[in-house]
């Protein structure tokens, strides 16, 4: 995968995994980083990998908004930094593969933001999650946007408000994770859920992400109008003529992608 300054970007099999590699600032994301962000999945969503892992190095996942480089802005391009940030969280969803954040450490503002934007979350024990602006001067208002959809809304307004830490448990109990592990565990409870996410066809999955984005949040006869009409044509798929063909013939699918 491609050179970056901030992040590691490598492939293993069928995975790409993206390491945010700015330890000694914790992993905050400055407009540098975020670039290289959106870049690394970009480069990710183009190749034939089924799963993309997104994880970070030393302590702590990411600290969100680097304030070093906030504190510097005008309104103008202020604004110009949320705009990135939230095309990154786009690119995120928009990624055919699935999209899994590797989560040691705190995970807070933007940082929260990023896990709770990515399909799915695997957490250590030691993890933790916060929307801190709550109790500061800059709230959280954007990285609360993802946060919203996928906690229920008194949670959300006590993480919000409150600008608190909650540990992993309370994490994985509001919903915002799929898996809390031991801390030594972590990787191989990451590559076992990527493992059973991306069976079957690519392409079929590829199709399903993106659908459930977009019927998600809308009121249900609308999605439902979305999903009936992509369904519908996902019948006519190579992977679903196959895979339907392999059921009524009782033998294991060949996925032709």
């Amino acid at each position: 995968m491609g050179e970056y300054e901030h992040l590691l970007s490598k492939r293993d099999g069928d995975t790409v995994t993206i390491t945010m590699n700015r330890a000694s600032r914790r992993n905050s994301l400055s407009e540098e980083h975020l670039r290289e962000l959106v870049a690394a999945f970009e480069e990710a969503a183009a190749t034939d990998a089924t799963g993309i892992v997104l994880a970070g190095a030393g302590p702590v996942f990411s600290a969100g908004h680097d304030f070093g480089d906030v504190a510097a802005r005008d309104l103008v391009s202020a604004r110009d930094l949320l705009r990135l940030c939230t095309e990154l969280m786009n690119t995120i969803h928009a990624a055919p593969q699935v999209v899994v954040a590797r989560v040691h450490g705190l995970a807070t503002a933007a940082g929260c933001q990023l896990v709770a934007s990515c399909d799915l979350a695997v957490a250590a024990e030691s993890a933790g999650f916060a929307l801190p602006g709550g109790k500061g001067g800059w709230f959280c208002h954007t990285p609360a946007v993802p946060v919203a959809r996928s906690i229920g809304r008194k949670r959300l307004m006590e993480l919000a408000l409150t600008g608190d830490t909650i540990d992993a448990a309370t994490a994985l109990d509001w919903g915002l994770v799929n898996r809390v592990v031991p801390d030594d565990e972590l990787d191989d409870a990451v590559a076992e859920l990527l493992a059973r996410a991306t069976r079957g066809s690519r392409a079929s999955k590829a199709l399903g992400k993106q659908t459930l984005y977009a019927q998600l949040d809308r009121p249900e006869q609308d999605a439902y109008a979305i999903a009936l009409e992509v369904m519908a044509s996902a019948s006519q798929l190579p992977g679903a003529r196959e895979g339907m063909a392999a059921f009524l013939e009782k033998r294991k699918p060949v996925w032709p992608d």
